[in-house]
């Protein structure tokens, strides 16, 4: 008997990462400046997040609407994904932060400090609403949430499977600790569980998983490293808070050249074997089954995203 899989879990895929857009660097840029938002357009970033809460003071919350309104309106944003992040909904602001902004039909909205699933269907529904009335098509405009509280690590799998508009959850390491009473440390053990459950549930439910800013601007070292580690637990991106740190982490989120003629060669052996009536078989000393093979059509996926091989290599 077929199981009665819940329809928002059966339509991600069954744990298929959505490729759609590539994700790799999210760059944040202040609500309130038309200046930065003019250089970020500029930039080729996979997604520019303009900011209406952290990055604006509460007296500019208005004017940071009506700039990111004139933005969206007048700008060239080329191939760089147009989001908005609202105000929390647990503050007066992010309603207005809707209703003002959605008429100029962004591409997404990111929704801070989630911690269950409700949040996230009420922001569903505004936009159910506001695509009728501007007769924009049903379901275009995407949600990325960001995990940034102890209570919204434990409910995890509701937001992840809350609605169809959730592409991607987002990791906020700095809200997350001070959440728990935790000392942000350079290693980040403090945040290691959380850190580990976001790309975890968003791998489960088929989303892309976007990992906290590295906030040390001058230590390109570290960013890259901490990038790395990202790429390497299974995020698909980072949020960046400069625009000198999207080649870092682009180069950290995009397979390596090696990489890319290993999962060649992976993927060839393999068919090779499967025409031959093998299963597991042995590759340069190491034993290769049906992860490592996912695995390898992964990492040609993002590479052909990424538009380092050509969509039919």
């Amino acid at each position: 008997m077929p199981l009665d899989l819940p329809s928002p879990l059966a339509e991600r895929g069954k744990g298929v990462r959505q490729m759609s857009r590539l994700r790799r660097a999210l760059l944040f840029m202040p609500g309130d400046s038309i200046r930065k938002i003019e250089k970020g357009a500029t930039l080729g970033v996979d997604s520019l997040i303009m900011d209406l809460e952290d990055g604006v003071a509460l007296s500019q919350k208005a004017t940071a609407r009506q700039t990111v309104v004139d933005a969206l309106r007048s700008l060239d944003f080329g191939r760089s994904e147009r989001l908005i992040r609202i105000n929390a909904l647990s503050t007066p602001f992010f309603q207005d932060d809707l209703t003002r902004t959605l008429g100029a039909r962004p591409d997404g909205y990111v929704i801070p400090k989630v911690e269950n699933a409700q949040q996230v269907l009420y922001v569903s529904h505004w936009l159910d609403v506001a695509e009728s009335d501007y007769g924009f098509p049903p379901g275009a405009i995407r949600l990325i949430v960001i995990i940034e509280s102890a209570l919204g690590v434990i409910n995890l799998r509701e937001i992840a499977s809350a609605d169809p508009r959730v592409v991607a959850l987002a990791f906020g390491a700095e809200d997350f600790a001070s959440s728990i009473g935790a000392t942000r440390t350079a290693i980040g053990t403090e945040v290691l569980y959380a850190r580990s459950a976001v790309v975890t549930y968003a791998a489960a439910f088929g989303l892309q998983a976007i990992d906290t800013p590295f906030v040390t601007l001058q230590d390109d070292d570290g960013l890259a490293r901490d990038a790395e580690t990202a790429a390497q637990m299974g995020y698909t991106g980072k949020l960046a808070i400069h625009p000198r740190q999207i080649v870092p982490i682009e180069r950290a989120f995009n397979p390596g050249d090696a990489a890319i003629a290993y999962a060649r060669r992976v993927l060839a052996a393999n068919l090779e074997q499967q025409s031959n009536g093998t299963g597991v078989f042995e590759l340069d000393g190491r034993m290769i089954d049906n992860p490592m093979v996912r695995t390898a059509e992964t990492v040609l996926m993002r590479a052909r995203a990424a538009g380092l091989i050509r969509e039919d290599s």
